[in-house]
This record gives structure tokens, sequence and C-alpha cells, in this order.
């Protein structure tokens, strides 16, 4: 009788257990990709506040905020060329309320730290490549520099006499130009900036003669004539500034540099939910509004799988590990 009384009441405790786990929040398991997101959103972007990447998510987390009718909260984490946003988000909860943005830097900033306080292979779940963009050389007016030529003949004949400001030590404008150096002999004077923000206004201010940008950072600024722009490192010309020329058509053939943005999960986050925010940020880069916006600004639409931003990411690695050893950029 005795064992009978606790076969039951071992049976009743199981049955309570199991109600109580039915009716749980999934914010005590994995998240519920149907009802994501039932809470504020963070993307941490690793630059100042002003640059490209800033732009670009702050357009994007408007209409997500629209779209799933909770906040989408903007938070501008600078330092180490983007490492310690990056860091941030890598011990984050795996549930898809706190994502990255980042582009090709994730991957340089793998080949050029001996260490770093997150494993770039493994620490994010991409998500989606936003926007691909070209980076854009531009100078303040007063600098008399016309052209690509006049800028390498300068930096050839006066090397380090043009001060030019650079959105993030070892970022892609950091290598672009480091390979512009190797192949020309121009020598700059490198000034580093915590973002495209901070490096833009000193530039407009004359504090700097130069920078080497995303061309979406500075549309504006070169169409009102407050910035002079010199050539586009893509091998087409962008849209947004039609006259300005590429590097190899000002006097570099072959050169070509195309930088990116997208957005990163933590490791772990459920393939449900990644696929969640992956539809949803399509759905809004691709609205006419937002579509006609970045286009304006210079950024090219790229959207795609997450699967395809994982291979992407392969691809590039030793393209840029090759491109940073012939340039001779020193691990930090």
């Amino acid at each position: 009788m005795t064992s009978t009384r606790s076969l039951l009441r071992a049976l009743a405790a199981a049955a309570a257990l199991a109600l109580v786990a039915l009716h749980a929040p999934t914010s005590f398991g994995a998240p519920d990709a149907g009802s994501f997101p039932s809470k504020p959103v963070r993307i941490v972007v690793p630059v100042a506040p002003g640059g490209s990447a800033d732009k670009l998510t702050r357009t994007l987390a408007d209409r997500l905020a629209a779209l799933w009718g909770q906040s989408v909260v903007v938070e501008n984490v600078t330092g180490a060329s983007g490492t310690i946003g990056a860091a941030k988000v890598a011990k984050a909860a795996p549930d898809g309320y706190t994502l990255l943005q980042q582009g090709e830097g994730l991957t340089l900033n793998a080949i050029l730290y001996r260490e770093l306080p997150y494993d770039a292979q493994k620490a994010f779940t991409p998500i989606i490549k936003a926007v691909v963009n070209p980076q854009i050389l531009v100078v303040n007016p007063g600098t008399g520099l016309k052209t690509f030529a006049d800028y390498l003949a300068r930096a050839k004949t006066q090397p380090e006499s043009i001060s030019l400001g650079l959105p993030g030590n070892g970022g892609i404008a950091h290598v672009a130009h480091e390979i512009i150096t190797q192949e020309t002999g121009a020598k700059v004077n490198y000034i580093p900036y915590p973002g495209g923000g901070p490096a833009t206004v000193d530039v407009l201010a004359g504090h700097t003669n130069a920078t080497l940008i995303t061309l979406a950072a500075v549309t504006e600024y070169v169409r009102a004539g407050r910035l002079h722009a010199l050539a586009v490192t893509t091998p087409y010309r962008s849209p947004a500034l039609p006259d300005v020329p590429t590097m190899a058509e000002a006097g570099l053939p072959g050169f070509s540099v195309e930088s990116w943005q997208g957005y990163f999960a933590p490791a772990g986050t459920p393939p449900a939910v990644v696929e969640k925010i992956n539809r949803d940020i399509r759905t809004v880069l691709q609205s006419a509004e937002v579509r006609t916006k970045l286009e304006d600004l210079g950024f090219k639409i790229a959207g795609g799988t997450p699967a395809e931003l994982a291979a992407s990411l392969q691809t590039e690695r030793p393209k840029y590990a090759q491109a940073i050893r012939t340039a001779g950029i020193a691990l930090r």
C-alpha cells in the first residue's frame, strides 16, 4: 500500500512539473521565434556615432522597431578597432536580443590581433550581409588637391605631409591605403579615430587633410562642396556620386577594395530566431523608403541568407590575410 502511495505521489509530482514547463515563459528556455521579439532588442555598433555603420544601423533600427512593435536600441561601444563592442556581444545571452553590427573588420581583427577576448570564427552566428559599399578618398578643399594623381604626387614627393584620418586603426581603410602605399610609394601620416564620424569632423574643420572612409559617411558633404572627393576604391563608380572616378581609372590600374556591413548574434542563438531576424531585416532593406535612402547615401543593398554570409567570411579571410602580410601591417 505504501509503495502504491509513493508511486502516486511521484506521478502527481511529475505531472505538476510537466504542467509548469508547458506554461513557463519562453525566456527561461530557447526563445520562441514566433513571438520574437517580446522585449527590446539592442544592436551594438562598435564605432562612434555619425559614421556610415551608425547611419545604416539607426535607419534599420527605426524600421525594425515599427515592424516588431518593440524598441530597438542602438548602442555605440567604441575602442580597440571594434573589438570591445564585439566582445560585449560575444558574452551576451544567445537569444537574439543582443546583436552586433560588423563588416570585414571582424575578419581583419582576427588577423591583426595576436589575442582577442573572443574567437572570431566561433563566437558569432552570422545573420545577414546588409549592404556593400565603396571606400572613398576625400580631402578638405583647402588642401588644393584636385585629383587622385595630385594626392599621390604630393604623398610621394613630400612623404607624410598629408594627414589622413583613419576611421579605426587596422580597419579596411587602413588596409586599403597600405596597399596604395606599397604599390605607389605614397606615404601619409595616419591619424586613427574611433569611427568615421570623428574622422570626418576633423577633415571638415581642417585639422586633418583627408580621410579614406565609407562613401555613405560623406556623400552629403561632397555634394555640398564641403569635402572634395578624389576617388573610390571599388572597380565601379557609385551611382550616388557618379562623377567620382575609381582609383583604377585615376591612376592605380586593377585596384579594388569593397567593404560591407552586416549583423551577427552570439553563437548558439537558435536558428529559427536567426532566420526571423534575417527575414525581417531583408523586408526592411527592400522597402522602397529604406532602399532609396540607403542607395542615395551610396550603399548597395546586399541581403542574402545567414549561410551566404558565413561562406563570404571564409572566402575573404585568406584574401585579407595576404593583403596584410604584403602591405606589412604589423600584428598587435
